[in-house]
Formats: structure tokens, C-alpha cells, sequence
């Protein structure tokens, strides 16, 4: 089986970032996660992103850039996770993909429990965060 090419948001509003909580019965259930989904034939980075968060959030959001892509071996499959850094003015989700969602603080992204291959996006965004604290 070959990689399965994933797009995630990294969305921004006032200040915070939106994470979502997988269904329990689906792969990784309980795990939370940068929202997005698979990109389908056809398709750009870009607008796999866009329909995806409408499809699972209903909120539509503003691409500002592609920040990083991490490869993930699951025991089952492979992902390639391609972040993208977005912002959107709407602060509710309608939830169909997931059972919650938070809207939380960069500084705390690495004390929820994250899916795996969304940690070094985490730890990436927590880190540039440090960086600029230090000047």
C-alpha cells in the first residue's frame, strides 16, 4: 500500500489554533488532531484543504501558506501529513468527522493528546513560538 497524501490547517483565530477530536469508532478515535482530510484525484493541496474543512467544520478559512509535511508510519499505512497555516474568521464548528473541537493556545497544543504524525507540526509551531519569545 502506498502513502496516503493528507492536508491539515493549521487554523488561526484570535490567537488560538483549532484542534479536533477523532470519533471514537473511527482509526485513531480519541486523538486529537490539525483538521483536514485526503487529498482526491485531481485535486490541489489547496483545494482538498478548503473542501475538507467545509465538508467536516463548515467553516471556511483564508490558505495563507504550506508550513511543513511529516511522514508517518501507522501500523496499518503510511500518511504524508501537508500542513498548511490558515486563518478564518469563524469561531463554530459543525462537527461531522469528529465528536469536539477546541480552539487552543500554541503554548498548550502539546499537552492534548495528539494523533502522532500531528506532534512534529506541534512541536514545529511550539518551537517557532520559543523563538520569538527569545527575540
Amino acid at each position: 500500500m502506498g502513502t496516503i497524501r493528507v492536508v491539515c490547517g493549521v487554523i488561526f483565530n484570535e490567537g488560538r489554533i483549532l484542534l479536533c477530536r477523532r470519533k471514537p469508532e473511527k482509526p485513531l478515535g480519541g486523538y486529537w488532531e490539525f483538521p483536514g482530510g485526503k487529498i482526491e484525484v485531481g485535486e490541489t493541496e489547496e483545494e482538498s484543504l478548503y473542501r475538507e474543512l467545509q465538508e467536516e467544520l463548515g467553516i471556511r478559512v483564508e490558505i495563507e501558506r504550506y508550513f511543513m509535511s511529516v511522514v508517518h508510519d501507522y501500523d496499518a499505512f503510511t500518511i504524508e501529513l501537508i500542513a498548511y497555516i490558515c486563518r478564518s474568521e469563524q469561531s463554530v464548528c459543525v462537527l461531522t468527522d469528529h465528536d469536539e473541537y477546541e480552539w487552543v493556545d500554541k503554548s498548550e497544543l502539546l499537552n492534548w493528546k495528539l494523533a502522532p504524525a500531528d506532534i512534529p507540526i506541534a512541536n514545529e509551531l511550539c518551537f517557532i513560538e520559543q523563538k520569538m519569545r527569545e527575540g
